[in-house]
Parts: structure tokens; sequence; C-alpha cells
């Protein structure tokens, strides 16, 4: 493959973002449609999907580029194809964002489209500081985002939240970055893996990677970096919520898998992250039982669910990382496919509650099976995608000094039971109380699929899971 084709998929992303720049700037006089679809902006999702097909055909790409700054691996190729059906998905979700008048949408999917190519930038960086300004070109995009839903005073606050505690995140980021720089005078992955990373030899050093390790946690929402998290999805409009819920949290899974592979199972960080992911499980679980607003029941969930990818991070094996990866990929597909039943259904973009579910398998049932997939597979329940990614996690932890971790997760795995499968009592056990129009085709065809996928890869894991591994035994150690 030509040098240049191996950079297709972050090009293309490049160009598209480009492209709705340029259409920025020559803005359609709309500004009095704030609802509907609109055709500037159509050919957004299937231009996605030409990202998606060019991501495929890099997969091949391998090599060390840009100063041996940016790495072309199996793990890279992995996550930005992730990414590249991540915005694909997303972009074809938020064709009507409510909130985002007609005249704003070109700066809407401008902002959907930078923040992917810094996540796609993230996949590939292996020396810190690279690493950093990709964290931040992801970033910025959604501290404009996140407000952008029409007057309501708590996107307001949730944009504040989100700027104010990322911009937090990001110093503890920065002045972690200079701390690993003094102590082990290096900032390339490649060099850091030759250091030691224990607290006797190396106290700097493992205060350093801690503090650049916070702000990927903040992108997570790992205990206690998850304060955001249940406010912005509840402030901001529930498509801007479906990206921000699942599309960093893969830049934060790749660069997290990347530093895991450079320590062991015995380094203190490692029994830091571990500490973190069962209190991240135990206090997102618990905390989610007690919400009816279904964005915030998903914004403590993404809590618990940072804490299950701690899980095979820990295990610092080729199977542990590949089963970290392979779950970040689930996670995207089965919050998406949640999000997208909500989207449908609150297409005036109010936020639902669990009352709001009531009767729905009488007034849409193709749509209270779509969440009843993405339910079962939130929990890890067979035969859905989730029950493999726990099943790979847990089994990659175990016997790798932190079994008590793997208990945890199994027990905490129980507590979700209640309010995940609550959706899906409130859907089909309690009767219709209000008429209500039924759902487009379109939603019901793509809801459709992405139910189909995460039952396929329930069924057939194999393959997306071989390929994950493939690329963790390139980096562990």
């Amino acid at each position: 493959m030509p040098p240049l084709g191996q950079l297709l998929p972050e090009l293309f992303q490049t160009a598209l973002t480009g492209a709705l720049f340029v259409q920025a700037l020559a803005r359609p006089r709309q500004a009095d449609q704030p609802h509907g679809p609109s055709a500037t902006t159509a050919w957004v999702p299937w231009a996605a999907a030409i990202g998606v097909a060019l991501a495929l055909w890099a997969l091949p790409a391998r090599g060390l580029i840009l100063w041996q700054a940016y790495q072309l691996d199996g793990l890279s190729q992995f996550f930005k194809l992730a990414v590249a059906v991540g915005f694909f998905l997303v972009a074809l979700n938020a064709q009507r964002p409510a909130g985002v008048r007609v005249d704003q949408r070109a700066d809407y999917f401008m902002f959907l489209a930078l923040s992917s190519l810094g996540l796609m930038l993230l996949a590939s960086a292996v020396e810190l500081i690279t690493v950093y300004l990709a964290l931040e070109i992801s970033s910025y995009s959604l501290y404009a985002l996140i407000p952008l839903r029409g007057k309501e005073g708590r996107a307001a606050e949730a944009g504040i939240k989100y700027i104010l505690f990322g911009a937090v995140a990001t110093a503890l980021a920065l002045y972690g970055l200079a701390l690993v720089l003094a102590a082990q005078n290096t900032s390339y992955l490649s060099g850091l893996g030759q250091r030691p990373w224990s607290w006797g030899a190396a106290p700097l050093g493992v205060v350093g990677i801690s503090l650049f390790l916070a702000g990927f946690f903040y992108k997570l929402a790992l205990f206690p970096f998850h304060f955001w998290a249940p406010d912005v999805y509840d402030g901001t409009g529930n498509q801007t919520a479906a990206f921000v819920a699942t599309m960093p949290k893969l830049g934060a899974v790749v660069v997290l898998v990347r530093i895991g592979a450079l320590l062991g199972p015995t380094s203190e960080v490692t029994t830091l992250l571990a500490v973190l992911g069962a209190l991240s499980m135990t206090f997102g679980n618990l905390a989610a039982l007690v919400q009816q607003d279904l964005k915030r029941l998903l914004g403590y969930s993404s809590v618990s669910h940072a804490g299950y990818i701690m899980v095979g991070l820990v295990a610092c094996s080729a199977q542990g990382l590949a089963a970290a990866s392979f779950y970040s990929l689930v996670y995207l597909l089965m919050n998406l496919t949640a999000f997208w039943v909500i989207c449908r259904l609150a297409d005036d973009g109010r936020n639902l509650a669990l009352d709001d579910l009531n009767g729905l398998y009488q007034r849409a049932p193709f749509l209270a099976f779509v969440l009843a997939v993405a339910a079962f597979a939130l929990v890890g329940l067979p035969p859905t995608a989730g029950f493999m990614g726990k099943l790979f996690l847990l089994g990659a932890a175990w016997g790798r000094g932190h079994d008590w971790l793997v208990v945890v997760a199994a027990l905490n795995t129980a507590i979700s039971i209640y309010y995940y499968l609550n959706l899906v009592r409130h859907a089909y056990t309690r009767d219709l109380e209000a008429a209500s129009a039924a759902a487009p085709v379109g939603g019901l065809v793509w809801g459709g699929i992405l139910a189909a996928v995460l039952l396929i890869l329930g069924a057939l894991p194999a393959p997306v899971f071989q390929w994950a591994e493939a690329a963790g035994m390139q980096l562990a150690r």
C-alpha cells in the first residue's frame, strides 16, 4: 500500500471536515426552520459511509511514520474503523437534531467530524505530546456542541460543567506529562516501555503517568472523574448525547490500552486502575438504580461500563487488552442502539423518562424489540455481544493477580440487571397511556440493523475478537 494510502481514513475525515467548514460559511437562509431534515446536510451520513469503506481498505496498513510519533498497526486500524462506524451511525441518527436550526446543521456536523478526526489521530499516536494534542482536537468540538440545544438553560449548564471539568482534567494531564518527561527522559511509548514503572524505582514517573491518565479517565467517565456525565447527558440534546456517550470513550480506551501494555499486573498504576474500576462499577450501578430519566440512567451506566473496561486493562496481557478493545466496540454499538430508540421516540428533543416507555410494544413493537436487545446487551445476557464482551473481560483478568476485581464485576453485573431490565418491563408490561405516532420506516430499518449486529456479534464474536487479540499481542510484553 502506498504511504499516502495508509492515511486515507484520516485524510478523508480531514477533507470531510473541510467541506463542512466551507458549507458552514455559506449558510442557507433557513433559520426559521428549527426542525426537520435539511437537504444541505443529507449527504453527510453517506460521506461517512465512504469513510467506513476507506477504513476497511486501510486495515493492512503498518508502519511508524512522522518522526516515529504516529504508528499504524492492528490496534490503530481497529479503532479507526470503530470511529468511522460510530461517526456514520451518529451522523445518520442526527439528521434532524432538535434544538439545532437548519442554518446551523453544517456547523453541527463539522464539529462532529472534527472530533472524530481527533479520535482517529489518537488511535495512532504513540508519543505523549502527540497524544495530548490529538486529545485536545477531539475535545474542543464538544465544548461548542454540548450547549447547542435551543434556549434550554440546562444545556448551557451542561456546557459550562463540561468545559470547566474538562479544563481541570486537561491541566492534570499536562502536568502529568511534564512529570513523566522529567522522570523518564522520553515521551515516546516505545522508550517508556523500557523504563521502570514501580514506586520504588520511579516514584515521579508513577505520579506523572497517573495524572496523565486522569485526562482519559475523564473522557471515559471513570470514578471519580465521572461527575460530569449524568448532568451533561441530561442537559445536551439527544443526538449530541449519543455522540458524547460513545465516541470519546474509544479514544480513551485506545490510549489506555497502549499505556496499559507498558505496565505489569503488579505495578502500582495497575493496582490504581483496578481500585478505580471496582469503585466505578459499584457507584455507577448503585446510582443508576434510582434514576427515572433515561439519559441520566445511561450516564451512570457509562460510569459502570468504564469500570468493566478496567477489568481487561489490569490483566496486562494480550487477551486482556483485546477484551478491553472488543468491549469498547461493543459498548459503542450497545449505547448507540439505545440512543437510536430514544431519538426515535423523542423526535421533538425532549428528555424521556421511564414512564414514557409504557406500552411501547403496542405503539411501536419493533422499537420495543430493539430496545430490549440493547438492554439485554448492556446487562450482558446471552446471546448478545454484551455477554461475550464481559465473558472475555472476566476470563482475561482471572488468574492475573486481580481475581477480586473479577468477583466485583460479576456482582455488579447482577446489580445492573434490575435497572436495565426495568426498561424492558416498562416497554412490555405497562399499558399504553397515550396515543403516539408510528415510528418512521427508516428508523425501524436502521434500528433493526443495529439490533442484528449485537446479536450476530454475540453468536459469532471470534473474527472481531481475534483481530483485537492479534493487535494486543503486538503490544503486550
